[in-house]
């Protein structure tokens, strides 16, 4: 079994709501959910749009890292996520696949860890939620150290939205 991060984001309709749906399907599709941070509303970064729900999530997997990506794609377009090109736009559900234990990955359409994820607060505050030592196997550093050190300037806000 390998653990596995994943940041999850909502900015699109009703935002809560998709996010219990994704964390239902990765119970059915993925593996079991161990840690689950607190959610958080963070504005839009890169695009202009509606604020984002985040949160941060660590589960448990027999699926291997393609396996897991074709997994959560799946989810993201159930649950009404539309790909069009590389613009980025709002969305229903955004899971990226943050971390697969310490395996670097780097190839075509899967990068692990997530790219840039230690410059983006609004990944770094729920993932120190569930996560604060562990050590990003490129940068060798905690993710409390890169929170610590980050030079993004907006900080999530805590929702009192509650996942259990």
């Amino acid at each position: 079994m390998s653990q596995i991060y994943l940041s999850i984001g909502s900015n699109k309709g009703n935002r809560y709501s998709y996010i219990k749906e994704s964390l239902e399907m990765i119970r059915k599709d993925v593996g079991d959910i161990e840690l689950i941070s607190k959610i958080y509303e963070t504005k839009a970064w890169g695009f202009e749009s509606d604020d984002f729900l985040n949160l941060c999530i660590l589960v448990r997997s027999k699926l291997s890292p393609d396996e897991l990506l074709i997994n959560l794609k799946y989810i993201e377009n159930k649950i009404g996520r539309k790909f069009y090109s590389h613009k980025i736009k709002a969305r229903e559900i955004d899971i990226d696949i943050l971390f697969y234990s310490t395996k670097i990955i780097n190839k075509k359409g899967l990068i692990i860890p997530h790219p840039r994820l230690e410059i983006r607060n609004f990944v770094l505050v729920p993932l120190n939620d569930i996560a604060s030592s562990f050590n990003h196997p490129i940068l060798n550093k905690s993710i409390k150290q890169l929170l610590e050190v980050s030079t993004d300037n907006d900080l999530p806000k805590k929702t009192l939205l509650n996942l259990s």
